[in-house]
């Protein structure tokens, strides 16, 4: 059944996996990222794509463009790009449990040039 659809919408096919109570407990800790990518490697080789184009798709699919304008997308492409960034904001997140978590990080940014200075910064604090 879910094979029917993935040839078209992979994102279907996935939740349609996922959610499927006879699967569940197989596909718990099974992100649903992960079951995207696995039915767009499907639906790749059934299409007749070397190994190579079907990962420099996923990548396309999968990567975020910082010069685009997600106010443009319509709520479905929206959701995705969220999901996405979602995804690399834990992968890159740091725990209490990692080995390099360090709770208190002070940081010394370099003064070596003038610093810029605004109008809403140079007033002085009596003028409030």
């Amino acid at each position: 059944m879910y094979f029917l659809y993935f040839s078209k919408d992979c994102n279907r096919a996935a939740e349609q996996l996922k959610n499927n109570p006879r699967h569940k407990n197989y596909l718990e800790q099974v992100s649903l990222r992960q079951l995207e990518k696995l039915f767009s490697f499907l639906r790749g080789y059934l299409w007749g794509q070397s190994l190579a184009e079907t990962m420099e798709q996923i990548r396309r699919e999968t990567t975020i463009d910082p010069e685009e304008d997600l106010n443009k997308l319509d709520d479905k492409e929206l959701a995705k790009r969220k999901s996405i960034m979602d995804e690399l904001f834990e992968k890159n997140q740091k725990k209490k449990d990692d080995p390099n978590f360090v709770y208190d990080i002070e940081v010394e940014f370099p003064q070596d040039e003038q610093l810029q200075s605004c109008g809403w910064d140079t007033e002085s604090a009596d003028e409030f």
